[in-house]
């Protein structure tokens, strides 16, 4: 497997998706309550060290051919995961100036991105 699909593959790993949700919730609190460098040392550092771990020992080849796999192939372009990357950026933005209503849009536009084959499927 090359380092390219590693790092397509990565992303769907439940140690991966644990590492990123739980450093959300945890970084997102620490910045809405003022705490600016621990809340971005917490959001970065898992998500950097899970992947890194990853993609160095992990064998993905389960996931490659599983369905799920097939559908990060064809819909989790650059142009998506750059979507997820901003309103990722968004939400940690709106944490430190107390916006809400800007953390759900970044919610929903991350799940629109991971839902973006279901929304709107590509004809083979």
């Amino acid at each position: 497997m090359t380092r390219a699909e590693k790092i397509l593959y990565h992303q769907i790993h439940p140690a991966k998706l644990a590492a990123d949700i739980g450093a959300e919730i945890v970084s997102l609190w620490l910045l809405w309550n003022g705490w600016l460098v621990w809340g971005l040392i917490s959001h970065i550092a898992p998500a950097v060290i899970a992947s890194a771990v990853l993609i160095r020992y992990g064998d993905f080849e389960a996931i490659k051919n599983s369905p799920r796999g097939r559908y990060l192939e064809r819909y989790m372009t650059p142009p998506v995961q750059g979507i997820r990357l901003a309103a990722d950026l968004a939400m940690v933005a709106a944490a430190w100036f107390h916006r809400p209503e800007i953390i759900a849009i970044g919610l929903a536009v991350v799940g629109a991105a991971w839902s973006y084959g279901l929304i709107s499927p590509r004809t083979a």
